[in-house]
């Protein structure tokens, strides 16, 4: 199995075989329009323009289980996306990304690639290692906060995961190896 054997919904309501992204690099990222790294829609889209033309392409799957930080409508994110940051990568409905109602891809996902931790020379990453921990959400293998981003191969294959704290710009040289 491999990630493009999922289907899921796009944000106009429209059903989307992911076996149609074979043969390009895919980044698959759960996301949130009022959340402190909303910003890096901004950095998805900029990686995505870079290499769009090479074969990437950017799937981003808004996600309100994160305090809350995404409770508009699937329309309401289309709309925020676009006027905000420019957004031209495909979006798909609001999904969760954890628990009894976890959308498959990211089960596939967070199975294939677990949960190495956060940067603790990292400011942000800190902060947020110590509130999961807190929180007692550190442990297993799940998503962790919005933003997370799975860079998947030409062959459907889940090569890397990238924590919320890591910019998409940062990415670069990781995507690159794979168009």
């Amino acid at each position: 199995m491999t990630a493009t054997a999922f289907r899921a919904t796009n944000i106009r309501g429209q059903e989307v075989q992911l076996e149609q992204y074979l043969g390009k690099v895919v980044v698959v990222v759960n996301t949130a329009s009022k959340c402190g790294f909303t910003p890096q829609y901004s950095e998805l889209q900029k990686l995505y323009e870079k290499y769009r033309d090479q074969g990437l392409v950017i799937l981003g799957f808004p996600c309100n289980q994160f305090g809350g930080q995404e409770p508009g409508s699937n329309e309401e994110v289309d709309t925020f996306c676009q006027i905000n940051y420019g957004v031209t990568f495909p979006l798909f409905e609001k999904v969760d990304v954890l628990g009894e109602g976890q959308h498959p891809l990211f089960g596939y996902l967070t199975e294939q690639l677990p949960f190495q931790g956060f940067d603790l020379e990292d400011g942000t990453g800190k902060m947020l290692h110590n509130m999961l921990q807190k929180a007692g959400m550190l442990e297993g293998n799940a998503i962790k906060w919005n933003f997370t981003k799975f860079l998947i191969d030409k062959e459907g294959n889940p090569v890397q995961r990238f924590e919320s704290t890591v910019s998409p710009l940062d990415m670069g040289s990781a995507v690159e190896a794979l168009l």
